[in-house]
């Protein structure tokens, strides 16, 4: 009996699956089912040929009703079926059923752009967005092909019943893919040298470094040969020479007038951010403009397809960071950061707060020998907002938004004839941007992209003299907007034009006020650009040969100036191991910071942004070239550049002179020469390296005697030492920087000649040499695929080391004498963090 029962239970599946179709169980095409049944029901389908082409199935079985055989239809493909008449029926494919997903890289786990997916046999297609996410329209039973230049194909056989489910699929590199990147990690994991000469920091892969907890983006810059900060400060950051202001920083296309919380000693951007950083010394692409020195270009993405959420703190400020997955098609990221130093004051704090307020208005009462008590009130804040949405499979735009703060507020009080006297002072600085771009790819091959942006920064500050009645006050202003549309295409695999406008408008306002004597100014001043761009690269087959050719047309409408910048990038592979590299540009910036006063803005923040004038403040340009090698082989990694780079346009006000050339108005330029060496190596978990700068920069102002003496950043020779130990769970970092001692001007006399002090040539002395050494130690416990818990501590100048970084001359009203005031690096520093993911 039971035997029966099984072959009736067969028999009876049989039945019904033959019910649905013929008995050979061949798929033939559509359009010959339709001719079949249209046939079979004197019927007619209206349909375009192009919604039918792609689907093939397993004809239904002819017994069926005419109803029975188009539900049949409608499940096996993505068409619905409407009678018109009882005879004419009409097809049109269900363009809400879709098919979607992210493509990641196998190896790094980063979302994968540009990728192009369509249906085998068809000219169905769609391109994935810079969060690796693509959608399709279910059109096709054939399979999807998934191709990208750097990855290897893949081939997905997927079925009606898979529509809506977003899956994650990886790619793996292809040869030429990893030919992008010269160096995977340099330094440490989540740091890459690419084939353009560039450098990209990721801080989500970020390892550890030396005396950082964090990944740090202004901080982790300078651990790059060539970049460096003579002040320990992220408010100076001196690439091959050239002051701050020289070097170009965006964040999601929105440029960055404030680089520094806590007036310079860390970055402004939250760490915790899905940033990725691109740094650029030489070569930088025709898209990018005003900075004669490094472009810095930050872009915030979330490569993960689910909600992801952070928070941590530390001995100076909390932080938290979520991204919100709105639906399948848009997506949420908003990040907040703010300190509570103004609660609690920790050792990390109160070695800050020594250090950035030494010598100024914060710390002295400029040489009054007069008994004062200080009592100050600091924070900083930032926070950030960016969303994602996909129009289509070929129209995507984003939104950025970002506002940073630093706030002091300044009690100081003295007792003068038993009665007690209070003042207070202030100051604020803070930056405002937005940016918005569409995107649209109008196919595999060409895209189009279209950005505004808006940035705005305000310094303000109000002095009230503690020995005196007067009241100072100052602000600076700048807003710079403007519009940019990018054009690419890939002309061959070979071969791909990047074309496009940009405009810009950039205005700054400098404001002052003093009662006692009374004065006051106001100045604003407006300069409009249009910018033209080509660009072109290109990569011979053999994957030997990779060059970019760049040309960018500036005309300045105020001045009636037009500006013509070449740029050029060119990189040979020798061998499997050896690659050498010519990089060459012109650049040209029309804003700059200047000093008045080195007491400006409580002497805090005392650089001003100016708009040139084509006067006394001429346009300041660039021209460098560098050539450089890098060798590869067991896990050895050489590295070398060499450059030569001339800015003409500088003035003195803009140089931070405090000696004869304070109070001078000069234009000039300056030239560096040099050289950067890494050498590093990989051994299991362990990276270590050694690099060496050495280099040649020297001011020539022909309206001054000396005409020709060393820059005020002339770093002579710089050295760093590090070591890396990465074996997840646990890490840590040692590493040592020392170089040798920055310009400085003695007085020539210690008599005072017509209330001024005589010096001898400027910068012909030097100060002692510098020296550093941190370290830093993480530990991550992962609970889950979701959760984890990170740990870690660092120490900045583990060996208290005191180094000068800064010393000038001043007189003394009270002695009527020449003293000496230095400024000296931070003491020894621990902090902490604790972070928990979810």
């Amino acid at each position: 009996m039971k035997y029966r029962a099984y072959l009736s239970y067969l028999f009876f599946i049989a039945i019904i699956l033959n019910s649905f179709a013929q008995d050979n169980g061949n798929t033939i095409e559509l359009k010959k089912i339709l001719e079949s049944i249209s046939t079979q029901h004197n019927i007619t389908f209206n349909y375009l040929e192009e919604d039918i082409i792609a689907f093939k199935t397993i004809p239904p079985n002819t017994a069926l009703t005419l109803t029975e055989k188009l539900n049949y239809l409608a499940n096996q493909t993505n068409l619905k079926f409407y009678f018109v008449t009882e005879h004419y029926i009409s097809i049109v494919p269900n363009k809400e059923i879709k098919i979607c997903g992210y493509l990641i890289d196998y190896e790094t786990n980063e979302s994968i752009e540009n990728a192009s997916i369509h249906y085998t046999q068809t000219n169905n297609f769609t391109i994935s967005d810079d969060k690796g996410y693509f959608e399709i329209t279910y059109s096709s039973s054939n399979p999807l092909e998934i191709n990208h230049l750097g990855y290897k194909k893949l081939i997905l056989q997927l079925k009606k019943e898979q529509v809506n489910d977003c899956n994650t699929y990886y790619l793996e590199p292809n040869s030429s893919q990893l030919k992008e990147v010269i160096a995977q990690v340099y330094l440490t994991k989540g740091i890459s040298k690419k084939i353009d000469g560039s450098f990209e920091i990721q801080p989500k892969k970020f390892s550890i470094l030396p005396g950082l907890t964090e990944p740090d983006v202004f901080q982790t810059m300078q651990q790059i040969p060539g970049i460096n900060s003579p002040e320990e400060t992220v408010s100076n950051i001196n690439v091959r020479g050239g002051s701050h202001d020289q070097n170009l920083f965006l964040w999601n296309d929105i440029r960055l007038f404030q680089t520094g919380h806590f007036y310079g000693l860390i970055s402004v951007l939250n760490p915790n951010l899905p940033n990725k950083i691109k740094i650029t010394k030489n070569g930088t692409s025709a898209l990018f403009g005003e900075s004669v020195s490094s472009t810095v270009s930050i872009h915030t993405e979330n490569t993960s397809p689910k909600n992801n959420n952070s928070f941590g703190l530390n001995l100076l400020n909390f932080d938290f960071n979520s991204d919100f997955k709105i639906s399948p098609q848009s997506s949420l990221t908003i990040s907040g950061r703010r300190s509570y130093t103004d609660l609690v004051r920790t050792p990390t704090y109160k070695n800050y707060y020594k250090r950035i307020f030494q010598n100024t208005v914060v710390s002295s009462t400029s040489n009054e020998n007069i008994p004062f008590t200080t009592d100050e009130n600091f924070y900083f804040y930032d926070a950030t907002l960016q969303y994602d949405h996909k129009l289509s499979s070929k129209n995507s735009f984003q939104i950025n938004l970002i506002t940073i703060s630093n706030q002091l507020d300044l009690q100081q009080s003295k007792v003068e004839n038993t009665t007690t006297v209070q003042k207070n002072s202030s100051l604020e600085q803070q930056s405002f941007g937005g940016s918005a771009w569409f995107k649209r790819n109008w196919n595999a091959k060409h895209t189009t992209k279209m950005t505004v942006y808006a940035s705005n920064y305000q310094i303000n500050s109000k002095n009230e003299s503690i020995n005196g009645n007067q009241v100072f006050q100052q602000e600076n202003t700048v807003l710079d907007t403007g519009i940019r549309i990018e054009n690419q295409h890939e002309i061959k695999d070979a071969f791909t034009l990047r074309e496009g406008y940009q405009f810009n408008e950039i205005g700054i306002r400098n404001k002052d006020a003093v009662t006692i004597p009374t004065f006051s100014r106001n100045i604003k001043n407006v300069l409009q650009h249009h910018a033209l761009i080509a660009e072109g690269d290109y990569i011979s087959k053999n994957q030997k040969w990779n060059a970019t050719l760049g040309l960018r047309y500036t005309y300045i409408s105020t001045f009636q100036k037009s500006i013509v910048e070449p740029r050029i990038r060119f990189n040979y592979q020798v061998s499997e191991t050896l690659s050498s590299q010519v990089l060459a540009e012109k650049k040209h910036q029309t804003s700059t910071q200047v000093i008045d006063l080195q007491q400006d803005f409580l002497g805090v923040e005392n650089r001003r942004w100016v708009l040139v004038n084509n006067d006394d403040i001429p346009i300041i340009t660039s021209n460098q070239v560098s050539w450089g090698f890098t060798f590869k082989k067991n896990n050895w990694l050489i590295s070398m550049d060499n450059f030569y780079k001339k800015v003409d346009g500088i003035t003195s006000r803009s140089q931070g002179f405090q000696n004869q050339l304070e109070f001078e108005r000069i234009a000039g330029k300056y030239t560096i020469i040099g050289s950067e060496i890494l050498v590093q190596k990989q051994i299991q978990n362990f990276t270590t390296w050694l690099s060496y700068t050495i280099s040649r920069n020297n001011y020539i102002f022909e309206n001054f005697e000396p005409q020709k003496f060393p820059n005020n950043f002339d770093i002579q020779h710089n050295l760093e030492l590090g070591l890396v130990y990465n074996a997840d769970p646990f890490k840590i970092a040692f590493g040592s920087r020392w170089f040798s001692g920055r310009p400085t001007t003695l007085p020539l006399t210690d008599i005072i000649v017509d209330n001024d002090i005589v010096y001898n040539a400027p910068n012909s002395a030097r100060l002692s040499d510098y020296f550093q050494t941190n370290i830093s130690a993480g530990y991550t416990y992962t609970f889950d695929n979701l959760n984890k818990l990170q740990m870690g501590a660092s120490v900045q100048n583990v060996f208290n080391t005191k180094n000068n970084l800064n010393q000038y001359y001043r007189i003394n009203q009270n002695t009527n004498s020449i003293e000496k005031v230095n400024t000296y690096s931070l003491a020894l520093t621990p902090n902490a963090y604790i972070r928990y993911f979810f």
